[in-house]
């Protein structure tokens, strides 16, 4: 059975700090897959954060975290990671991952494999 696994980074930071989220895939390999990293605030719609190809590396990012979130993709470990830093109270959502095979962007509506997602709050 696919599954994805958001593995532990989520919490709560201070506004400023980082925290580092974990993918990993089971009963799949992600070789072939896109694997977006998607968030949801409370009475919001779910947005699109990052993505990152797995073929060949291309990542993708909404333009409220480019240049303080990072993803990354270990292929070996068959897990994708998303660095983030300069953490923002905007940023507070649940966060979760998502793997593709036929698309590669930030539209939740075209993942159709989903973590259980993680709890990120930014507060002081």
């Amino acid at each position: 059975q696919l599954q994805l696994v958001v593995e532990s980074g989520g919490g709560l930071v201070q506004p400023g700090g980082s925290l580092r989220l974990s993918c990993a895939a089971s009963g799949f390999t992600l070789d072939d897959y896109a694997i977006g990293w998607f968030r949801q605030a409370p009475g919001k719609e779910r947005e699109g954060v990052s993505c990152i190809s797995m073929r060949d590396g291309s990542t993708y990012y909404a333009n409220s975290v480019k240049g303080r979130f990072t993803i990354s993709r270990d292929n070996a470990k068959n897990t994708v990671y998303l660095q983030m830093n300069s953490l923002k109270p905007e940023d507070t959502a649940v966060y979760y991952c998502a793997a593709s095979t036929t698309y590669e962007g930030l539209r939740p509506y075209e993942y159709d494999h989903w973590g259980q997602g993680t709890q990120v709050t930014v507060s002081s």
